[in-house]
């Protein structure tokens, strides 16, 4: 371990892990399914959300399928944002190329603050599953009135790497950043 400035031990992983134990939160989640064929009963990625969420800990406040529809995806975000429960958001599907996928429009609608780094690494570590493929993925991250946003895939295994990687050792520390100072 190297000494910091001041020659007390310091490491960037001790910082890390300080950071994720003070956020060490339970969280209230929505999660959103954008689909036009989704139903509830064959919604594999939005039941692996609230079921890998839930078992972190994480209370499920919401969770509603919406068409592909730019006004129906942004009435349904719109809800939640304004509830002072629901502390984050999770969609999933809509955020291809094809001209029905309109989620990242909709949610960059809202967006105040992005996080590039989540589209980035997301990429990344599914490029390193599914290969060129990946730049199709135009998953993204952000704060919208205090509410964190993430928008994936409709994907299962999309969902269950974005999860497993990133959000579900994350989603405590971020709202927990996100609300500290206010």
């Amino acid at each position: 371990m190297q000494p910091d400035f001041l020659g007390n031990p310091f490491s960037a992983s001790n910082s890390t892990e300080q950071h994720r134990a003070e956020g060490r939160i339970s969280v209230g989640v929505a999660v959103l399914t954008v689909s036009d064929t989704r139903t509830r009963e064959d919604d594999g990625s939005g039941r692996l959300i609230r079921e890998h969420l839930g078992f972190r800990g994480h209370e499920i406040l919401g969770y509603e399928i919406v068409k592909d529809e730019e006004i129906a995806i942004r009435e349904t975000l719109s809800g939640w944002l304004s509830d002072s429960q629901v502390q984050a958001i999770i969609i999933n599907g809509g955020t291809g190329i094809a001209g029905r996928d309109v989620t990242i429009p909709a949610v960059q609608s809202l967006i105040e603050k992005e996080m590039p780094g989540f589209g980035e690494i997301f990429r990344m570590l599914s490029y390193q599953e599914v290969g060129a493929a990946s730049m199709l993925s135009r998953a993204t991250a952000g704060v919208s009135n205090g509410t964190l946003i993430f928008a994936l895939p409709g994907s299962t295994n999309a969902v269950h790497l974005a999860l497993e990687k990133l959000i579900g050792p994350e989603l405590g520390h971020i709202v927990y950043e996100i609300t500290k100072q206010q």
